[in-house]
């Protein structure tokens, strides 16, 4: 999502937020398609998810160097939530992406936003994180952290086919729900159902996920 580079930097320090996934002990991760790769930690451990979106402008790192230090102090596993190399999400846009928020790249299940799609079709964004960003094709995953199962929706729906009821993320969905019947599920895109930005506001076109 367009913003300015003030706006970007004010976003960034409010949600940069970490998650503490109570109950949560860590085990051996299974590897599945579109997962990362198993890891340990200890078993009294509680799981941890952090990150933001709108993320690094080539134009101007600050912003995104700022919060990539909070990142260098915090553990766990960094969710970053879409458009995370401005302009374009081109090659040449990550490269700044990587001199920031790079840094964390191995523990890192990105989301796409609007902006990765601004490059043929989001191919640089999946190019830069390999199957940590889940299929090409759809940009859609999930993934087990501790206890937690933690799902990754493409808010493009236009990209990958809608996201209306009976569309293909829709119903791939509602497969691995069933397949993954815990209490524990966490789910984010880049889209938000409700929001309380004066620049872009709601967005229902996700809504049918819910």
């Amino acid at each position: 999502m367009t913003n300015s580079k003030s706006q970007r930097f004010a976003l960034q320090k409010q949600f940069l937020a970490s998650l503490i996934l109570t109950g949560a002990a860590f085990a051996t991760l299974p590897s599945r398609p579109g997962s990362s790769s198993p890891a340990t930690a200890p078993a009294d451990q509680a799981a941890i998810l952090v990150g933001a979106g709108d993320i690094a402008d080539c134009k101007d790192l600050t912003g995104a160097e700022a919060t990539a230090k909070l990142l260098d102090q915090l553990p766990g596993t960094v969710m970053a939530v879409g458009d995370l190399a401005y302009p374009d999400g081109s090659k040449e846009n990550f490269v700044c992406y990587d001199k920031t928020w790079g840094r964390a790249k191995s523990r890192t299940r990105p989301a796409a936003g609007n902006h990765e799609f601004h490059s043929a079709g989001g191919t640089p964004y999946f190019d830069y994180f390999g199957h940590a960003a889940g299929d090409p094709k759809t940009g859609y995953y999930s993934y087990e952290l501790g206890t937690w199962h933690v799902v990754v929706l493409n808010s493009e729906c236009p990209d990958v086919g809608g996201c209306e009821a009976g569309s293909p993320q829709e119903k791939w969905l509602r497969a691995d729900l069933a397949a993954h019947p815990v209490a524990c599920t966490l789910a984010y895109w880049h889209k938000p159902l409700f929001s309380s930005g004066s620049a872009h506001g709601n967005d229902f076109t996700v809504k049918p996920l819910f």
